[in-house]
C-alpha cells in the first residue's frame, strides 16, 4: 500500500502518492508559483463527487500561497512535482471548516481530492532566470521526444524489413517445392 504522509503533523492534510512524477520533474517554487491541476473532489463521508475537472477535461489554475484555494491545497501542492497524482485528505479545518460550502459541501466535512499537478509557471511578466531555464528544459524534453520517436520509427522500419525478408524466404521455399513437384509426374 502507498505511504501516507501527514503534511501538517496533526493529521489535517494527508497525502498519498497515486502516481509518482519523473525524478527530474519540476515543483512549484517562488519563481514558479502558478500551478495548473486536474482534480476530483469527493466527500469522505459518502464518496460523493462534489467537483471535478475530469468531466469537461478542464484545467484549474491558481497561485500557491495567495489564499485562492483551501489551506490543504496550498500545503499539499507545494510538495508535488509536475506529473504527480496524489490523493489529498483534508480535515475541515484545512478545507471549508464549520461553514462548509453549501449546497455541495456540508459543515465540518472531510474532503478527499485526487489531484494531478499538470504544470508550474511563473507569474505573467516575470523575467526570472528560472523561466529561461524552464524553456531550455522543455526544449530538451522536446528533442528527447523527437529522438525517441525517430528511434521508434527506425525500429518499426527494421521490423517491417525483417517481416518482408521472412515472407520472401517462405515464398522462395514454396516456389522451390512447386518446382520439384512439376518434374515428378512426367
Amino acid at each position: 500500500m502507498a505511504e501516507v504522509a501527514d503534511l501538517t503533523g496533526d493529521g489535517g492534510v494527508l497525502k498519498t502518492v497515486v502516481r509518482k512524477a519523473k525524478d527530474d520533474a519540476i515543483a512549484p517554487t517562488d519563481s514558479l508559483p502558478l500551478v495548473d491541476v486536474h482534480y476530483e473532489g469527493t466527500l469522505a463521508e459518502n464518496g460523493e463527487v462534489f467537483d471535478t475537472t475530469h468531466e469537461d477535461n478542464s484545467i484549474f489554475s491558481f497561485e500557491i500561497g495567495q489564499g485562492a484555494v483551501i489551506k490543504a491545497w496550498d500545503i499539499a501542492l507545494r510538495t508535488m512535482k509536475v506529473g504527480e497524482v496524489a490523493k489529498i485528505t483534508c480535515k475541515p479545518e484545512y478545507a471549508y471548516g464549520s461553514a462548509g460550502s453549501p449546497p455541495e459541501i456540508p459543515p465540518n466535512a472531510t474532503l478527499i481530492f485526487e489531484v494531478e499537478l499538470v504544470a508550474c509557471r511563473p507569474r505573467k511578466g516575470s523575467s526570472l532566470g528560472s523561466v529561461s531555464d524552464e524553456k531550455a528544459r522543455l526544449e530538451e524534453l522536446k528533442k528527447q521526444r523527437e529522438l525517441a520517436a525517430a528511434t521508434k520509427e527506425e525500429e518499426k522500419k527494421k521490423r517491417e524489413e525483417a517481416k518482408a525478408a521472412a515472407a520472401a524466404r517462405v515464398q522462395a521455399k514454396l516456389d522451390a517445392k512447386k518446382g520439384k513437384g512439376k518434374g515428378k509426374g512426367k
